[in-house]
């Protein structure tokens, strides 16, 4: 059982730090440095976009960012309310609209094709325009559309993925494949009356598609590998794939000739690798997600966390000298929301938020845009009137329902934590009693209103946090595919390369003569002009 709730003495002292007043002037001078630091950003940063970091907290919406940003707060001893999460203090925050053209509430796959490739898109399809009908494989053909991974690709620049799910699923997929379902991971999946229309599983258009593609890291290894392979990992699983294909060796006997290409499956692999002297490296570490970040530590083979992956991942494409692009994705964070634990939504956040620290330090924002935004939202919200510092995971301390029972701060609109609720109400007619629950338990579902088997996503706005070469075109509420075409735009892709055009360099010596020219007619105008008013004179 995981369990890191803060000790006593931290309560303790939280308590007393309360009891001390915070005076007027502390706000004063808090709110001073907030308008002076907003007042250094009439200065826009108007350079090109050399490099572009993408991360995309999978189902991140607000009430997740609030929560996070207390619960990383109060883990390091303090009420938690007042921190601030690295990705926060980016200076540039927008919202962003997130529906499906068929959908009010989106998924992931609709979403992701709308902030990577510029166009919204249906519910559950990858890579492909509004034309493609979802699960028919004809009518996608010829809706795809290009990613702006795949367009920074073809600029020339370096490009990578990082996710803690599977490197077919939905949000890593829409940056290199094109299918008509997200769920058509390996060739398994696609149904019998698909498969022979031309339309190939993702996991085939990784290695085809994505082939150019420097570093991928996550999860996923059951879909490259066929099912009469052992998984490296887990002796009694299989590959799922049913064509006979090994596409993770396939992928290795295609790289590039002279280049230098690893695959690793376990922590102690992917330490052995020199970021310096690798070209491509293809990182599979568990055969369908990564582990939650509570579970890390304990898993069999060893995990690398994403702020490890992240900073391989910038050490080997930053050789390039036209830049990259890294897409990088929390993805378990929605899973976590989907199984109604806030505890591993929370801590997955709080993880990301530390690869993003770490990407900001290994870049300059002079050249390279930063990118935090989310897909979606999920019904988690924040209830009722706890004490300031009251733990973000616990009981509310100041009151109780009106059935005289004590709640979480955090609930679900919908999700499994339903069916006790359902469950008690049915047998003892109130909802459950959680005097004695421990709610900050790593394996405890909060209360939902509706028992539902996954809790589901949300449709409010999520927001976008930027920063670097045009970050200040994110500067109000846009709708979702905008996002991409200000990456488009900040780096000279795609179509959004007139204004990126210079003219060539003047030569150096050239430009002296000129400039001494110009030093030494201004020097001598005003005696020419006084024999230019003599001459007239006479």
């Amino acid at each position: 059982m995981r369990h890191f709730s803060l000790p006593a003495f931290f309560v303790l002292c939280q308590l007393i730090a309360l009891s001390q007043a915070q005076g007027r002037e502390e706000w004063n001078q808090q709110a001073r440095a907030t308008l002076e630091n907003a007042l250094k950003l009439q200065t826009l940063n108007q350079n090109v976009a050399k490099n572009v970091v993408f991360f995309l907290g999978d189902g991140m919406g607000v009430a997740t960012v609030t929560s996070a940003r207390i619960y990383k707060g109060q883990q390091q001893g303090n009420p938690g309310e007042e921190t601030i999460l690295n990705f926060e203090a980016l200076p540039y925050v927008a919202l962003s609209k997130t529906y499906n053209t068929d959908a009010q509430i989106a998924d992931s796959a609709g979403t992701a094709t709308a902030f990577l490739s510029g166009v919204k898109a249906k519910s559950g399809v990858v890579g492909v325009d509004d034309s493609a009908e979802y699960g028919d494989c004809l009518s996608s053909l010829n809706a795809s559309v290009d990613s702006i991974l795949k367009m920074a690709q073809d600029a020339g620049k370096a490009t990578g993925i990082v996710t803690t799910a599977r490197v077919t699923h939905a949000t890593p997929a829409c940056a290199y494949a094109h299918s008509p379902h997200r769920d058509w991971e390996n060739n398994r999946d696609i149904p019998e009356d698909q498969i022979g229309d031309g339309c190939k599983d993702i996991a085939l258009q990784l290695i085809e598609l994505g082939k150019d593609i420097q570093v991928v890291m996550g999860g996923g290894r059951r879909e490259l590998l066929p099912n009469n392979v052992t998984d490296p990992e887990y002796p009694t699983q299989t590959g799922q794939r049913t064509d006979g294909r090994n596409l993770i060796e396939e992928w290795e006997n295609n790289r590039p000739e002279g280049s230098a290409s690893y695959y690793v499956w376990s922590k102690s692999q992917f330490d052995a690798i020199d970021p310096e002297t690798t070209d491509y490296l293809l990182g599979l570490f568990e055969d369908s997600h990564m582990q939650y970040e509570s579970d890390r530590p304990s898993d069999v083979a060893g995990e690398p966390s994403i702020t490890e992956m992240v900073d391989k991942a910038i050490q080997i494409l930053q050789k390039n000298p036209n830049g990259f692009f890294l897409l990088v994705e929390g993805g378990r964070i929605d899973h976590a929301h989907h199984a109604g634990i806030g505890y591993d939504a929370l801590m997955d956040t709080v993880a990301m938020d530390d690869a993003v620290a770490l990407a900001l330090s290994m870049t300059n924002t002079t050249d390279t845009l930063t990118i935090v935004t989310a897909d979606h939202s999920h019904t988690n919200t924040i209830v009722g009137y706890a004490s300031r510092g009251n733990p973000i995971l616990g009981l509310n301390d100041n009151d109780e329902g009106a059935d005289g029972l004590p709640y979480t701060t955090l609930m679900y609109a919908d999700g499994p934590g339903g069916f006790d609720v359902a469950s008690s109400y049915r047998n003892n007619g109130t909802r459950p009693n959680l005097t004695n629950v421990d709610t900050e338990d790593s394996e405890y579902k909060q209360q939902a209103t509706i028992p539902t088997s996954s809790e589901s996503h949300a449709g409010e706005d999520v927001a976008i946090f930027a920063d670097g070469p045009m970050a200040h075109l994110f500067h109000g509420v846009h709708e979702q595919h905008y996002i991409a075409h200000v990456v488009m735009y900040a780096a000279c892709l795609g179509n959004y390369t007139q204004h990126c055009k210079v003219e060539a360099p003047v030569d150096a010596a050239n430009s002296l003569k000129v400039n001494i020219w110009v030093f030494f007619s201004l020097l001598l105008l005003p005696i020419y002009m006084n024999i230019v008013r003599d001459t007239i004179k006479l």
